[in-house]
């Protein structure tokens, strides 16, 4: 038997560390991985899945042609790589590079990623999508705001006196977080949850704030209004270290009687938070992706992060603000892929570019040349992307997509070609975290099955059959040569000792903890930037934190809110597919309060119709004291063939700033359907 140390490269805050055996050659056992002091107690459900992932008898592991009758049948590699060069090639040379879609979504990390952008920069270009699903909005708050987006070590939190957990459900979605916060709750912190829902993290906390959907801004500002009027701010903090201050202050209109009206938390509760707060000493707010999917997401960020910054916990051990820690992306040039943004005048040569967020309006609207192929791999559109329904009729009117997934997902169904994509344990790669401090290596732990290649085996192919240059020194590493492409990948990244890498996970040298502990902030003034030039320039919103109401899309008539959290039993649309997670896992249900129930003579268990002006989906509803009155959640990344399909009711839209989804501004409502 061997051991391998290994890591999981999937979007999840985590990325664990774990410890896989094998035996002649096939992955028999995973075990946690001590050393990584994140996620000391090893991978969750998810990670102990890949066992069945890997090896499941509905995996993809042969190329598959379309059929005239919609089925598919497996093709030899040799075959189905010809056919994709001829229609790469004929696209090109009649409708110029950018008659090519290539969509890549979030699925897989590594930097073996990368490998895609050269090939389409030789292929002369192509249309790709700007944006992000899941995030960009708060990562530009905290950018503005704090120059870089970085947070202290997960195990900090031990050292915090008091934890807000805003909006943030970590007991499913950050599972090995919960170790720290226990770890704080038994050095006495207090833990206070924030979220419409009661979560299974709520379970936890020593208090729970439900504020409307969507007004989380107007809260922090009334909380940092009673900070301010109280005298309970840290004003040498503030005079040598933040801008703005003064403007700040002066703006703050809403009273905590006002943010009652608007959040529907009482105004002592308010005030009462914001004392605690103020006077807890190591104060860390961590905040969670979902609250900045609203077209008032990015201000909301900025609105919260006012409180730590007023009240001086910032650089500190036990204080900070905990978004999003990109620390470990040393290999990256920027921090912010420029990939989130549209293509700037210089990049048009290489790239035109429409946003993930209003993928199908902006699909219909691309002028010439129109898409003859769409390439998809990492990512399911059909299912992730607002307005599904037009991103479905959008790809549907592309002549030839290429789609490389592992199963068969509601986006691979749609194309003309599928290619296998590799599994975890069968390529090596160097993964960082959104969360944990680490580089990480994943070693090659098993061999290829039936004729799987690797992504980079794919485009190194492809670029012979075009005639593309290729090889280490192209960015299109021959299969032979990957390793020495790895390798000198990140040799001239300083910060740490390559042999000790490819043993264990490892803090780069570049690491700050605490986080901004050095008093330096990359932002034009150089101190934290209450007052933001950058966020009118760049974003057209106001230069202080503000609550704005959310835009309704013409739907406000609507009686309930739309949330798709993730859950623990998924990330996105990945693993829900495997048996071992169906065996633990209800159906997915619509749960909505008891006082909507009742106004509408449901029980747990009915079927409901759930609709809006953009269509309807069918399903069965949950009755429950989770959620609050006019709420309806519904777990995102669902199959069509689960019931799922919920985004084909979220108006394709972005959030203020940053190119994200404002998933969460979408109004619906329901009706019992009767038997």
């Amino acid at each position: 038997m061997k051991e391998f140390i290994t890591v999981c490269p999937r979007n999840c805050y985590s990325t664990c560390t774990f410890r896989v055996f094998t035996e002649e050659g096939r992955v028999v056992r995973i075990l946690p991985f001590e050393g990584n002091l994140a996620v000391p107690e090893g991978p969750c459900i998810k990670g102990l899945s890949y066992l069945e992932r890997e090896y499941s008898s509905e995996r993809i592991i042969y190329p598959l042609r379309r059929q005239p009758d919609g089925s598919f049948a497996r093709i030899g590699t040799d075959e189905a790589l010809a056919m994709i060069a001829r229609r790469l090639t004929e696209a090109r040379k009649n409708h110029g590079p950018h008659s090519v879609l290539f969509y890549k979504g979030s699925g897989c990390s590594g930097l073996s990623n990368e490998i895609a952008g050269s090939f389409w920069k030789l292929f002369g270009g192509a249309t790709t999508t700007y944006g992000n699903l899941c995030w960009p909005a708060g990562l530009e708050a905290v950018r503005l705001t704090l120059g870089e987006v970085k947070h202290n070590l997960p195990w900090d939190l031990a050292n915090a006196s008091m934890i807000i957990l805003w909006g943030k459900n970590p007991a499913e979605t950050n599972v090995q977080e919960m170790i720290h916060i226990d770890n704080a709750r038994q050095n006495g912190a207090k833990v206070v949850v924030i979220d419409p829902r009661r979560t299974l993290t709520a379970d936890k906390a020593d208090m729970l704030i439900r504020p409307r959907p969507g007004t989380d801004a107007a809260l922090a500002l009334a909380m940092a209004r009673v900070i301010i009027d109280r005298g309970l701010t840290d004003q040498e903090f503030i005079r040598r270290h933040v801008a703005g201050f003064g403007q700040f202050a002066a703006s703050l209109q809403i009273t905590p009687d006002k943010a009652q009206e608007i959040t529907g938390i009482p105004a002592g509760t308010i005030i009462d938070l914001a004392v605690a707060a103020a006077g807890a000493g190591r104060l860390t707010i961590v905040a969670g992706y979902g609250l900045q999917r609203y077209t008032n997401g990015g201000q909301t960020i900025r609105s919260i992060l006012s409180i730590p910054v007023i009240t001086g916990m910032i650089g500190k051990p036990g204080c900070g603000f905990n978004f999003a820690n990109l620390q470990s992306y040393i290999f990256d040039e920027v921090k912010e892929p420029l990939s989130y943004y549209p293509a700037p005048e210089t990049d048009k040569p290489f790239r035109r570019s429409i946003s993930m967020a209003t993928f199908g309006p902006d699909f219909f609207a691309l002028k010439e040349p129109a898409i003859e192929v769409a390439w998809i791999e990492r990512g399911n559109p059909v299912i992730q992307l607002p307005g599904s329904g037009e991103v479905r009729k959008a790809l549907e009117s592309v002549p030839f997509k290429v789609v490389v997934e592992q199963f068969m997902t509601d986006t691979a169904e749609m194309a003309d070609i599928i290619l296998p994509a590799k599994g975890i344990f069968e390529q090596a790669d160097v993964v960082g975290s959104y969360w944990n401090p680490y580089a990480q290596y994943k070693p090659q732990v098993t061999d290829l099955p039936g004729e799987v290649l690797p992504e980079s085996a794919i485009y190194w192919r492809l670029a012979q059959m075009i005639g593309l240059p290729s090889g280490g020194d192209t960015g299109i590493p021959a299969p032979g040569d990957y390793w020495t492409w790895l390798m000198e990948r990140i040799s001239h990244t300083p910060g740490f000792v390559r042999e000790e890498l490819m043993q264990k996970p490892v803090i780069p040298d570049q690491n700050e903890h605490p986080a901004y502990g050095n008093m330096k902030f990359d932002t034009p003034s150089g101190r934290i930037e209450l007052w933001s030039d950058r966020a009118v320039k760049l974003w057209g919103v106001n230069p202080l934190p503000t609550y704005e109401p959310l835009d309704e899309s013409g739907e406000e008539h609507l009686p309930l809110r739309l949330m798709t959290p993730n859950i623990a039993s998924r990330i996105h649309s990945q693993f829900g597919n495997l048996k071992v997670i169906r065996s633990v896992v209800e159906e997915p249900a619509w749960e909505i309060s008891l006082a909507d129930a009742g106004s509408r003579g449901l029980r747990s268990g009915d079927s409901i119709r759930v609709f809006n002006s953009r269509g309807e989906v069918l399903g069965k509803v949950s009755v429950t004291r989770r959620i609050r009155s006019g709420s309806i959640v519904f777990p995102n990344g669902i199959w069509l063939c689960e019931g799922g399909g919920v985004n084909r009711l979220i108006a394709p839209s972005e959030t203020d700033m940053g190119h994200g989804a404002a998933f969460h501004n979408t109004r619906v409502d329901i009706e019992k359907l009767v038997p």
